[in-house]
């Protein structure tokens, strides 16, 4: 095998295999920011980790075809949820920011309660019969995001971006208002 041909196997194998590294890629950042919510013991870190972790949530939706899911994630998750948490963290801040997560005292039964919870899941998901009916493919809603895409970007494109910027301004000023707290302490 010469190395022209050892070239062309390998960028089969990476063509081949891109979807699959992409998704492991992003599965390994959204999991490594998921850790972070909980490890951080900086509770506006923990936020911004979960912000990281809502959009690979929906990353992951759109290498999996599931292009309205990630939408909805971005918007709903992605933007709204985290300016509310981080709003919520801003305006009930008790202390030191630094030591707001209660990572240490709550640890045993946290542990315990995730792992019933992905025992529970990973038994609904065992009860399930998976079957793909016709007509269910990932056509028709790619058609639905298109149509959503349309109404959202050219009917209702100005009240859209408003919001965006609005939501933009809440974040920053959050965070402006977290740092004038941490340093008059």
């Amino acid at each position: 095998m010469g190395l022209s041909e050892l070239i062309v196997y390998f960028n089969d194998l990476f063509v081949r295999h891109v979807f699959d590294l992409v998704f492991l890629a992003v599965s390994f950042v959204t999991v490594l920011s998921a850790l972070g919510v909980v490890f951080f013991r900086n509770i506006v870190h923990s936020a911004l980790s979960l912000v990281v972790t809502f959009l690979g949530v929906a990353a992951l939706f759109i290498t999996l075809e599931a292009e309205y899911l990630a939408l909805v994630q971005v918007l709903v998750y992605g933007g709204a949820v985290s300016v509310l948490i981080v709003f919520a963290l801003m305006l009930i801040q008790r202390g030191s920011v630094k030591e707001t997560n209660m990572f240490g005292r709550l640890a045993v039964p946290a542990f315990f309660t995730a792992f019933a919870v992905f025992a529970l899941i990973g038994w609904s998901l065992l009860q399930k019969n998976w079957v793909v009916k016709a007509g269910q493919t990932p056509a028709a809603a790619g058609n639905a995001v298109f149509s959503i895409a349309e109404v959202m970007l050219a009917r209702y494109v100005f009240p859209f971006e408003i919001a965006a910027v609005l939501l933009l301004v809440a974040m920053i000023a959050a965070i402006v208002i977290g740092k004038e707290v941490k340093g008059t302490k």
